[in-house]
């Protein structure tokens, strides 16, 4: 079986629910655009719900398949996940005191991974939630995080101040519902530009556990995950500049104090 880092599974209490991590979602992505130009795609997926302080331990066999490394989030490559974001948590005037991180992403996959977006859930000893952070990527290797306080039912808001898509401006505001996943992962981006929704994407899912037998059968479901998210995200804006929407020229990315 897929273990932790102590050498079992873990199940976590996060706000009053029972939290079994590692775990799989065998998931659905869905875009659709409505600015300029109506325009949907979806594509299926599966995703990663791990403990940063008790990463899975993997059989060997499996190893290539699914890791989960600091150079590919935010912070410094030579320290742990963990560690960074409790250092970007720092300048951002937050200290969680040991709480839980729950880490819903993409593993490295075969030497490569790509996560549009990475989302930490950040809880207190107590258990209760403190934060979200979002992680997002684009195509161009640079990344940003947003710090969102959201409510009870997991929704929050704020400015859009990062280049992701060349086709949309660094503006407006983004709608997020982020819920703590439990056996059902729902969670949506909206963005909202000049009081018109410009974009959402939406990301659902069914939580499997994360045996050596489910992942197997998941990289036979969805061969080369990480490898077709990035195609298919570059074969969609081809389609789109094809239909001569406009290119929205990429400004000068200012990192962000220890993201990147």
């Amino acid at each position: 079986m897929v273990t932790t880092a102590t050498g079992q599974q873990s199940s976590s209490s996060v706000d009053g629910r029972r939290t079994g991590v590692p775990a799989l979602y065998d998931s659905q992505v869905r875009h659709a655009r409505r600015q300029m130009m109506d325009r949907s795609f979806s594509h299926s997926i599966y995703l990663w719900l791990v403990d940063l302080d008790d990463l899975p331990r993997l059989p060997r066999w499996l190893r290539p398949f699914a890791r989960f490394e600091a150079r590919d989030h935010l912070g410094d490559p030579q320290l742990s996940i963990r560690q960074n974001l409790d250092t970007y948590l720092a300048t951002q005037g937050v200290d969680l005191g040991g709480g839980q991180v729950l880490m819903l992403a993409n593993a490295r996959l075969l030497g490569y991974v790509f996560n549009p977006i990475t989302v930490y859930w950040c809880h207190r000893p107590n258990g209760e939630l403190e934060c979200v952070v979002t992680e997002v990527h684009n195509t161009y290797g640079e990344r940003h995080c947003y710090l969102l306080r959201t409510d009870e039912a997991g929704r929050a808001e704020t400015e859009k101040d990062f280049y992701v898509s060349p086709f949309l401006t660094v503006d407006g505001q983004y709608r997020m519902l982020l819920p703590v996943p439990d056996e059902r992962l729902a969670i949506s981006v909206t963005l909202r530009q000049q009081g018109r929704t410009a974009l959402t994407a939406t990301v659902v899912g069914t939580r499997r556990p994360a045996t050596p037998r489910a992942l197997a059968r998941m990289l036979v479901r969805r061969p080369a995950i990480t490898y077709r998210t990035a195609a298919l995200i570059r074969r969609h804006g081809v389609a789109l500049w094809l239909r001569r929407l406009p290119v929205v020229p990429r400004p000068r990315h200012i990192p962000q104090e220890k993201v990147q």
